[in-house]
């Protein structure tokens, strides 16, 4: 730990010793606009609420593919990904991919499961992202059902300064020490391509494609072409193969105070899954061969999103509408390894498949005053969605789930600036559903601002997370299970309150300071988990019956001056979980862990070489888990406290441009300290991750080398 502490801070002192020396270069500044949580686009100084940006350039710097690659940088933010589905989601303030709402342009995004949550973000590529907006905390006033821990909107690119721009760009990566051109199993390699055509002053059109080819990670196993006579379990993959193409089309109209724009997006992804388990196949006459029941997962995204934004009289009116469908299917297949071969292939079946129509509009200026304002808005959608047998535990005795489900809701607020330095907003949300009682959410925000410096923002919401597929529907009952989905189910109740203070200087040597800290308290009643309701024999289904709470502290420094910028935060959170079996409850005592990270940018001003460095550490946690005994039914166990291990990460870029900006090369390290698994009691592995005792996080350090040429 000390050795890599000193590393991190000899390249930061290098990277802060060449600013000295060279601090009379001029950096343009450009004053960041928001508009999640907002009436129309805002500054982010003026933002009502607390937003974290991070930007195109940041984006670029940190030479990630993919938005689960940028958000794993963000304090809170864990991405947990699953080997066997090849899905990753974002756990915010230790609450998983269920309880955080994912938007792109400020609509939420279909999933395997749903609308908004559990979304993959490795199915989010950043090729055409302008900004990617984070607000924590509930927010389901303003974003609904799913929004307990918090937002993330992704903002995509629709406008182009030049009359006609063009993109190209090809990254090489390592996976950890796997890598070939050609090779089948080695490497990743992406493609990207990205146009855009002002076609006059109100019309503009613009279009980019995509392809990620990530050729899996062997990790502790020995790849698709291994077999042993024993059967030892080593043939595969740690990190399954997978092949994404991911393309967009934009057109653009903005004239006077109307503006809409059309985008359709379309992702195609297949994930090699390769068994381990191997079968031995006689041929007759002496001969033999070994066979293994493989599968591919095949899934298309498609995206349809029409946004206006006008005025009618005074008023300002916002209309989202959106029709989005994904379906995952899977194929099964025999494949002959001494000979590499298919001897048989089973016909392709829906493995998920979602569709939904999804309309939200905002009215707002009624007054058309500065001092008051207030926004009325609905928000509706129309969700059907389809899981297939195979996708619940023990094949859910052969039956597929098909529903739908239809959420409308009304939310109001209003914005008072009762006088220069101090706003106000209240809002409050009634939802209403065909499948659940009727939802009430509230929120209130206020803004101080206490000098032209300084400013403190309090905010307070409250959010529900609707049951999942398998909450609901499972049916597992033969003689080893009985596993019961609970259709009775109550959606949870989430709540927050959160305080932030800002503070900006720029001191007589154009040093630019920004420091910032906030507290946050999270609690999450009426949580739904598998419980224990018959020891003999054991029977297992769904209630509302835990609660959760977390409390959040943290700090932030920014420091830029000429071509160099220093960001650095450090947050502690505790988490108090009352985990229940029906029979027994845990201790809801409060364990806490801290993180840290830092981001460190400088540019040579005579060469333009960037130099950039991305590190952030994430300490022990601590949480109650239960200890049962599998041969003794009758036994209720005991709760222990068990434990993840803590874990640094480290990347480093360096970019040189050249031709006037128009080639750059850039080549760097990802992961520096090869992480791949941390120690984790809480959880058991299974047949898709780490072994009992191991949590699968990243596949190790990796080396990449990207050449971009704008035309």
């Amino acid at each position: 730990m000390k050795k890599k502490v000193l590393s991190i801070l000899s390249l930061s002192t290098v990277l802060w010793m060449s600013a000295q020396e060279n601090d009379s270069v001029k950096q343009k500044q450009i004053e960041e606009v928001v508009v999640t949580g907002q009436y129309t686009q805002q500054s982010i100084n003026k933002s009502i609420y607390k937003v974290e940006v991070i930007d195109a350039l940041q984006i670029k710097n940190m030479a990630v593919t993919n938005v689960a690659e940028v958000l794993n940088q963000n304090l809170n933010i864990l991405i947990e990904p699953s080997k066997g589905s090849g899905n990753s989601n974002a756990s915010i303030m230790g609450l998983s991919g269920k309880y955080t709402k994912i938007l792109i342009d400020n609509i939420p995004v279909v999933s395997d499961e749903g609308m908004g949550n559990i979304v993959d973000l490795t199915k989010i590529n950043v090729n055409n992202v302008e900004r990617i907006e984070v607000v924590k905390g509930s927010m389901g006033v303003e974003y609904g059902n799913n929004a307990v821990a918090g937002v993330i909107n992704i903002i995509t690119k629709k406008t182009y300064a030049k009359k006609f721009t063009a993109l190209a760009s090809l990254q090489e990566e390592t996976v950890r020490n796997d890598y070939d051109w050609f090779k089948k199993g080695n490497g990743r390699h992406i493609q990207s391509l990205n146009l855009g055509y002002r076609i006059n002053n109100n019309w503009s059109v613009s279009a980019d494609i995509n392809h990620n080819d990530f050729q899996g990670y062997r990790g502790v196993l020995n790849g698709y072409k291994y077999f042993s006579e024993s059967n030892d379990g080593q043939r595969g993959y740690d990190w399954q193969p997978k092949d994404q193409l991911t393309t967009n089309g934009t057109i653009r109209y903005s004239k006077n105070n109307t503006s809409f724009f059309y985008k359709l997006n379309f992702l195609t992804e297949k994930i090699n899954y390769y068994n381990p388990i191997v079968n031995e196949l006689y041929l007759g006459g002496g001969n033999r061969t070994y066979t293994a029941n493989d599968k591919d997962y095949h899934t298309n995204r498609w995206i349809h999103q029409f946004n206006i934004q006008s005025k009618m009289g005074r008023i300002n009116y916002v209309g989202d509408f959106s029709y989005q469908s994904q379906e995952r299917k899977s194929q099964q297949y025999t494949y002959d390894i001494p000979n590499r071969k298919e001897l048989s292939r089973d016909a392709e079946i829906t493995f998920y498949k979602s569709d939904v129509l999804y309309s939200r509009g905002m009215f707002s200026n009624f007054l058309d005053s500065e001092k008051v304002n207030f926004q009325i808005g609905y928000e509706l959608d129309r969700t059907k969605g389809f899981a297939d047998a195979t996708t619940f535990e023990s094949n859910n005795n052969g039956r597929s789930i098909e529903r739908s489900v239809f959420n409308y809701a009304n939310f109001l607020s209003a914005e008072w600036n009762i006088n220069s330095w101090l706003s106000f907003r209240p809002g409050v949300r009634l939802a209403l559903s065909d499948k659940f009682n009727s939802q009430y959410n509230y929120s209130g925000t206020l803004r101080f601002k206490t000098s032209e410096s300084s400013d403190i923002r309090t905010v307070f919401g409250s959010a529900n997370r609707f049951p999942t597929y398998d909450e609901l529907y499972t049916y597992v009952v033969d003689n080893n299970h009985d596993i019961r989905g609970n259709e009775n189910l109550k959606p949870e109740t989430g709540y927050s309150a959160a305080a932030f203070w800002d503070y900006a200087l720029t001191n007589t040597s154009s040093w630019k300071f920004n420091f910032s800290l906030s507290g946050m308290y999270l609690d999450v009643q009426n949580r739904i988990e598998d419980v224990i309701i018959n020891n003999s024999p054991l029977q297992i289904t769904y209630l509302n019956v835990d609660n959760y709470k977390s409390l959040l502290f943290g700090g932030g420094v920014n420091l830029r001056k000429g071509a160099l910028s220093l960001n650095a935060g450090v947050s502690v959170m505790g988490i108090s979980q009352a985990l229940s079996t029906g029979k027994l409850t845990s201790p809801d005592d409060y364990n806490y862990y801290a993180e840290a990270n830092l981001a460190a940018n400088y540019t040579l001003p005579s060469a333009g070489t960037l130099f950039a460095l991305y590190y952030k550490y994430t300490g022990i946690q601590r949480r109650y888990t239960h200890v049962g005994d599998r041969n003794a039914p009758t036994d209720p166990g005991q709760y222990i406290l068990g434990e993840i291990g803590d874990f640094n990460m480290l990347n480093f870029t360096v970019s040189q441009p050249f031709f006037k900006n128009h080639f750059e090369i850039s080549a760097g390290i990802k992961n520096i300290f090869d992480v791949t698994s941390v120690r984790n009691t809480i959880q058991s592995g299974d047949s898709h991750n780490a072994a009992a005792g191991q949590q699968n996080l990243f596949y190790g350090r990796s080396y990449f080398a990207r050449l971009n040429y704008n035309f």
